[in-house]
C-alpha cells in the first residue's frame, strides 16, 4: 500500500507533507504535490499534515478520485523534483476546504 496526493491538492499545493516526509517521497508540479509509491514507507506522518486533507491509503482513496493513484505513480516517477522546502501555497488558508 501507499499513499495517494487526491483532488484537493491541485492548485492549492500546501507543502506541510512534504517536509515531515522521512524519506521524500513527495514531488512537485505546478499545481500539486504527488507521492511515489516506490518511496512511500507507509509511514503515515503525511495525512495529518494537510491542511485540505488530500492524502489518502490507497484502500482509502474516494471513488471519484481514484484515478489520482495512477496519477502519483506516474508523474511522481516521470522526472519531477522531489519537494523537500516550505514552498508558499497555491490558495488562500480560507479557500481550503
Amino acid at each position: 500500500m501507499t499513499y495517494v496526493v487526491a483532488e484537493p491538492c491541485v492548485n492549492c499545493r500546501y507543502t506541510d507533507c512534504a517536509l515531515v516526509c522521512p524519506v521524500e517521497a513527495f514531488h512537485l508540479d505546478d499545481d500539486m504535490l504527488h507521492i511515489n509509491p516506490e518511496t512511500c514507507i507507509d509511514c503515515d506522518v503525511c495525512v495529518p499534515e494537510c491542511p485540505v486533507e488530500a492524502i489518502f491509503a490507497e484502500a482509502n482513496v474516494p471513488p471519484e478520485w481514484a484515478h489520482f493513484t495512477q496519477m502519483n505513480a506516474e508523474k511522481s516517477q516521470s522526472g519531477l523534483p522531489t519537494i523537500t522546502a516550505r514552498l508558499d501555497p497555491l490558495c488562500e488558508p480560507a479557500a481550503a476546504h
